[in-house]
């Protein structure tokens, strides 16, 4: 689980453009969304989800993913990640130039269901059949396969911990270069993200990925620090906590990128971002995305007086 990104200690990977615009009713014009990713990239976000490539019809506000893909790729040294259900959808990411595809699949076997219309089994399939795409089209594209719903369900409730791991270790072999573990639903706790971390890393090793966690229960930060605690160094986030998951009734809150990224800044830990600059990246989302709540204790309160940080040098 080391860190892509080696002149920092910990990697924050921002899912706002992705996770955060596709949960709102309202879609962010795209000269908007152009500008956002800017701003999160001008405060030193290296690896940004921009985009998912689905259906207009079921997520309008994703239908300008190529456009906001080619924008992207002209930031220097950054990351260009997309979220793809199936193979039809990574073709497109992949023929739009992105430098990592993320495949979300759920360990909640009623979650599966309602989230791609297909069962846990089916998705293992689907993700072999994107990696041989990829290996076609663009061998370079690195492919994560985020495990969802890996620490409880909305819909089923519990998950067995026996499932997320053979589920990890199913996906490594179907050939995603890593497969991270999703708190969908906001239901973990840090004892539970500790222990699962764990397992998983000792069933699949360094190809363990990102922790994605929300926020609905209070306790985003705390789960990462445990992640952070068994050995995980990515992290996503989403700026003003924006998003959730659609097909998760009940479950809303990513965690917020400024708080997270304080808390290791705080801990002297290095995540390459600066803070002063991640709250100015609120302003255009603001502007994109008038009237919607935004989220964050460190926006509201300001760095502590007498606050230094590494990475003011971005």
């Amino acid at each position: 689980m080391s860190n892509p990104a080696s002149s920092t200690d910990v990697l924050i990977s921002e899912v706002g453009p992705r996770d955060g615009l596709q949960s709102v009713q309202a879609t962010m014009p795209t000269d908007y969304k152009c500008r956002w990713i800017a701003a999160l990239h001008a405060a030193g976000l290296r690896e940004i989800e921009v985009c998912s490539f689905v259906p207009a019809r079921l997520l309008p506000q994703m239908a300008d993913a190529a456009e906001v893909v080619r924008h992207a790729l002209t930031l220097p040294g950054l990351t260009v990640m997309a979220l793809v259900p199936n193979a039809h959808g990574a073709k497109a990411a992949l023929e739009a130039g992105v430098h990592k595809l993320t495949i979300p699949v759920s360990a909640s076997a009623a979650h599966s269901l309602a989230n791609v219309r297909k069962t846990r089994e089916q998705m293992i399939d689907e993700v072999r059949a994107i990696v041989a795409l990829r290996n076609e089209i663009a061998p370079a594209v690195r492919i994560e396969a985020g495990i969802s719903t890996a620490f409880g369900c909305t819909l089923q409730g519990a998950v067995a911990e026996d499932d997320v791991v053979w589920l990890a270790a199913e996906l490594i072999k179907a050939g995603a270069d890593e497969t991270g573990l999703s708190d969908t639903t906001g239901m973990a706790n840090p004892a539970q993200v500790r222990r699962l971390f764990t397992r998983v890393r000792a069933e699949v090793g360094d190809k363990t990925g990102a922790a994605h966690m929300h926020n609905t229960r209070g306790l985003g930060l705390a789960n990462c620090l445990a992640a952070y605690d068994v050995g995980v160094r990515t992290f996503d986030a989403s700026l003003s906590g924006l998003g959730g998951c659609p097909y998760a009734p009940g479950a809303s809150g990513n965690v917020v990128t400024e708080d997270l990224v304080f808390m290791f800044e705080a801990m002297g830990l290095k995540t390459g971002v600066n803070i002063e600059k991640l709250i100015a990246a609120r302003e255009p989302l603001k502007a994109g995305l008038p009237g919607e709540p935004l989220y964050g204790m460190t926006p509201e309160a300001g760095v502590p007086k007498g606050f230094v940080q590494g990475a003011q040098h971005v």
